[in-house]
């Protein structure tokens, strides 16, 4: 009799071992790895989307209008005569005109 008494703890104590690590790996995956993935998916789709005469900031800052795109490489007319080449990777955000307040 106590053998099955003995059978039913040791079952309930993998359950009460196991069950925190579960309920940790939820939490993270809510909290952490489920946002960054939508951010993830969000830029690549913003970069996707990039085309010729966009506004946009870099990385470290530069704003400049897109001169020629392709598969890696961006061109940005930073003012009337200067042209910098960037990776596609290293654009921030895309500035969209229409939501910008004209002054």
């Amino acid at each position: 009799m106590f053998q099955y008494a003995a059978a039913a703890q040791s079952g309930s104590s993998i359950l009460t071992l196991v069950g925190p690590f579960v309920l940790m790996f939820v939490v993270f995956y809510f909290l952490l790895i489920r946002p960054q993935q939508k951010k993830t998916k969000a830029r690549n789709g913003m970069l996707k989307a990039l085309k010729k005469g966009d506004k946009v900031v870099t990385i470290g800052g530069l704003h400049g209008n897109i001169m020629e795109i392709s598969d890696d490489i961006v061109v940005l007319r930073v003012n009337d005569v200067t042209k910098l080449t960037f990776d596609r990777g290293s654009i921030s955000h895309s500035i969209n005109t229409d939501t910008v307040d004209k002054e």
